[in-house]
């Protein structure tokens, strides 16, 4: 049901239900409420909102502030962190969080962002742990061999969860692609009023957020929602040739054809929006069947072996993912 409300927000042909049991079964779902806060936003934003029973409207509502106040500590702390960057020449990129929820989603509220992501230059790396650590981020999480990024977390006044900075030199694991993510910084730009910190251009905040969707299997609304969000915003500014021709490069393309296709099984709609012609063939799970019980289990067991070992492009990669998963296991 919750993949099936997203057709109501992106799709203008279609009428928002008025059964009152329909809004009583969204927020039934788990996944659904986690994402209250988007999805009030968009409803507010498309003009929707009162289209909706007022139960439903105060819950998601309530989601978007609690969202909001999250984002707007979690802005703050990241304003330090960017700042003690710029004053130690640190070149840096804020991927997701505040920064995009803020850039396409509208509003600082309208995205919920539990840690702060940032992409720094291999070189920069001790140096910016040292930055991290000034300001209180002490905890440090246990290297991943071939990993791309390392965790540093601190504990908040009241909370039970802290609060991570995960500093990224890549965007993907090593020995999985031929990606060289120096192409993301050359076409980055500036960010005022700073030197040092950067913003990804929309074609590689795309790039970023599909191969993030595909790392985590589109296992959560988030996911279609990041990606659907882009698609919406950014339009026919987003050149799908040159995301084809640099995944086939990068030797990503069975990750990037394989998390679009995904997302436009599920939302047809999309179509209508920007055409995406080069969708796999369509053998996967469907998002609601992921979450509900009683999916037989072979077909689980055949989508995780897609996802986990049948993702990569060359023979190399992918007997590199089945050593590095039985090593873990």
């Amino acid at each position: 049901m919750s993949m099936n409300f997203l057709h109501y927000l992106y799709n203008a042909k279609a009428a928002l239900p008025d059964r009152e049991e329909y809004y009583n079964g969204l927020l039934l779902e788990k996944d659904f409420l986690a994402y209250g806060a988007q999805i009030y936003s968009l409803l507010n934003q498309q003009e929707m909102l009162d289209s909706t029973p007022m139960f439903f409207q105060k819950v998601i509502k309530e989601k978007f502030k609690e969202s909001y106040f999250q984002n707007l500590f979690i802005k703050n702390q990241m304003k330090m962190i960017l700042k003690i960057f710029e004053d130690n020449s640190i070149n840096v990129i804020p991927l997701k969080g505040v920064f995009f929820g803020e850039k396409y989603f509208g509003h600082l509220g309208a995205r919920p962002t539990s840690d702060i992501d940032l992409l720094i230059k291999p070189h920069d790396l001790n140096k910016a742990m040292k930055c991290v650590k000034i300001l209180g981020f002490l905890v440090e999480e246990e290297p991943i061999k071939d990993h791309f990024h390392c965790s540093f977390s601190k504990t908040l006044p009241g909370s039970e969860i802290p609060l991570t900075v995960e500093l990224h030199w890549d965007l993907l694991q090593e020995k999985t692609s031929a990606f060289k993510v120096e192409e993301f910084w050359v076409e980055a730009k500036g960010v005022e009023p700073y030197h040092h910190v950067k913003r990804l251009s929309n074609y590689h905040t795309f790039y970023m957020i599909c191969l993030h969707g595909w790392r985590h299997n589109m296992d959560s609304l988030k996911y279609y929602l990041d990606i659907i969000q882009m698609i919406y915003k950014v339009g026919d500014r987003l050149d799908y040739e040159r995301l084809i021709e640099d995944a086939s490069r990068h030797k990503t393309l069975k990750r990037m054809t394989r998390t679009l296709t995904i997302v436009y099984q599920e939302c047809p709609f999309l179509e209508e929006l920007k055409p995406f012609p080069y969708k796999r063939s369509s053998r996967y799970l469907k998002y609601d069947e992921k979450k509900r019980q009683g999916v037989k289990n072979y077909q689980r067991y055949v989508d995780f072996i897609d996802y986990q070992f049948l993702s990569y492009d060359t023979a190399r990669h992918k007997l590199f993912e089945v050593v590095r998963w039985v090593k873990t296991k």
